[in-house]
């Protein structure tokens, strides 16, 4: 069985990404209110425009929902949040939620996101018709699922699209139109760091620092070396203690423990803030995300730290 939500979509946001064609979307509400729980990692996400454009024009697989303020979001994604500037973001914003004055500078909302990777964007030939069950009334989004009518011929519709659309998802097996699977999900760097923070909750997995502005989501094995964007790749770190990370001056024991290279004192005559955490216990994801995978632990200890 495979879900699939129809998101009423932005047509600006839709036109905006349309034409740039990113790895990854964040398909955002001005909203920050409320839980996205309508989809799994994996899931499919469609976006349903609206008024005389009613219909499907494209879609992404469904990796990751946060309730972010608006400066995480921007970091992460920058133009894939389908505006060209932040300013141009926090403009829409206003819009979208009918203020009538535009967001003071220093308000950071906290706003929906659904992080969608691997996003397609049919031009209109391509398009499907909404289903008979989409209500006009309908704001945010409606789910169908495979293991009806109505949800089995929408994901046959979009399977058939999916296949004559060059370097879109495509099912982790089966047949052409057969069984319903779910698609492969392959992160990217903004869906990697947003997943990673929420999955630390928010807080550095050596330190407990709070303080979002100042937490990295950590490759372990880093990208240029072959490391992916996947959350067992991760760790929620301090900007300073990243650092030290990548520069092999410190690293995470096969115990789960926090280790301090002797050459930190010795390159730099200092370091007592971090021996004061030699032997910490790393902190432990939230239930739901996936813990450091020890392969890529080892890597780090192997190849970055310097003993």
């Amino acid at each position: 069985m495979v879900k699939i939500f129809l998101g009423v979509t932005y047509k600006p946001w839709f036109d905006f990404l349309a034409g740039i064609a990113p790895d990854e979307v964040n398909f955002w509400q001005p909203s920050g209110t409320g839980e996205f729980k309508a989809l799994q990692p994996g899931d499919m996400f469609l976006f349903k425009l609206k008024g005389a454009d009613a219909a499907i024009a494209g879609g992404g697989v469904f990796g990751h929902a946060s309730l972010a303020p608006l400066s995480l979001a921007w970091d992460a994604f920058g133009r894939k949040n389908g505006n060209n500037s932040l300013s141009d973001m926090r403009a829409t914003i206003a819009k979208l939620r009918h203020q009538s004055a535009p967001l003071e500078q220093r308000e950071d909302p906290v706003i929906g996101c659904r992080i969608l990777t691997e996003p397609f964007f049919w031009p209109r030939d391509r398009w499907i018709p909404v289903p008979d069950s989409f209500s006009r009334n309908i704001v945010v989004g409606k789910g169908y699922s495979t293991d009806t009518d109505e949800g089995l011929r929408l994901w046959q519709a979009v399977s058939e699209r999916l296949a004559a659309t060059p370097a879109a998802p495509l099912p982790v097996s089966g047949d052409r139109y057969g069984k319903p699977v779910s698609m492969r999900q392959r992160l990217g760097q903004g869906a990697f760091r947003l997943s990673v923070t929420d999955g630390y909750g928010r807080r550095c997995a050596v330190s407990g620092e709070k303080t979002l502005p100042i937490l990295d989501a950590a490759h372990i094995r880093a990208y240029r070396d072959g490391g992916d964007h996947d959350i067992s790749n991760g760790l929620l770190l301090r900007t300073d203690i990243h650092r030290l990370f990548d520069l092999g001056y410190v690293t995470v024991t096969e115990r789960n423990r926090f280790a301090v290279s002797e050459r930190l004192k010795a390159d730099f005559d200092n370091g007592v803030h971090y021996y004061a955490m030699q032997g910490t216990e790393i902190g432990s994801p939230r239930p739901g995300f996936a813990s450091p995978a020890p392969e890529a632990l080892r890597w780090h200890r192997e190849n970055r730290y310097l003993g």
